[in-house]
């Protein structure tokens, strides 16, 4: 797990990537959230290794250490970031687990991830699986009760050059501009929405 502090009081939670460290689909999850922590958020990140979660079963109440991580960060989280590669033209087993364990959410006051701005992002090796696998993380979301932003990013990793491989930057300046409009909307879509509840609990006070 890793944090980032910002200056918003945004909470931003950011997972995803594949079992391998720095894998593309991490790679381009860390660009978004670099660019929600611009915009202010504090982001926390849950990759890799720390993502490989038992089975999901709501049939059985224990949980793991990262499992238990995993639904406390999602339960403060202010908005969330998901990058997925694209295996077989859909979102990944690893993933598509994760998202499972936001059924532990399902009797909260915020029930699920209700009103929760999400963003999208798909990293695979051709244009149609990493469109599909876009498509698939927000129909998810919608699912969840979440507000997928207006930007998904969708990028194809068979492009040479895409990430730096020293220095882990999006090279590519049209996968750097949906990456990074990505995790600025996520902030700004939770900073109104902040907002507005304020407003409202000012206006019933």
């Amino acid at each position: 797990m890793e944090d980032v502090m910002g200056t918003q009081g945004i909470r931003v939670l950011g997972i995803g990537g594949t079992t391998r460290q720095n894998s593309s689909s991490e790679r381009a999850l860390r660009v978004a959230a670099a660019a929600a922590t611009e915009a202010g958020a504090s982001v926390e990140l849950i990759t890799s290794a720390d993502l490989v979660l038992p089975l999901y079963d709501p049939e059985k109440p224990d949980r793991s250490d990262r499992a238990v991580a995993l639904v406390a960060a999602l339960r403060e989280a202010d908005a969330l970031l998901i990058s997925s590669p694209g295996y077989h033209g859909t979102v990944s087993g690893m993933v598509k687990n994760a998202l499972d364990y936001v059924e532990d959410l399902r009797n909260d006051d915020r029930s699920y991830l209700s009103g929760l701005p999400v963003g999208c992002i798909a990293v695979a090796y051709g244009w149609q699986a990493s469109v599909s696998t876009l498509q698939t993380l927000r129909t998810c979301a919608h699912a969840l009760r979440g507000w997928p932003t207006p930007m998904g990013a969708a990028l194809n990793a068979s492009m040479p050059g895409l990430f730096d491989r020293t220095t882990g930057a999006c090279a590519d300046e049209s996968a750097r501009f949906q990456l990074e409009t990505v995790g600025r909307q996520i902030v700004d879509f939770a900073t109104a929405r902040m907002e507005t509840v304020r407003e409202l609990d000012a206006t019933h006070a």
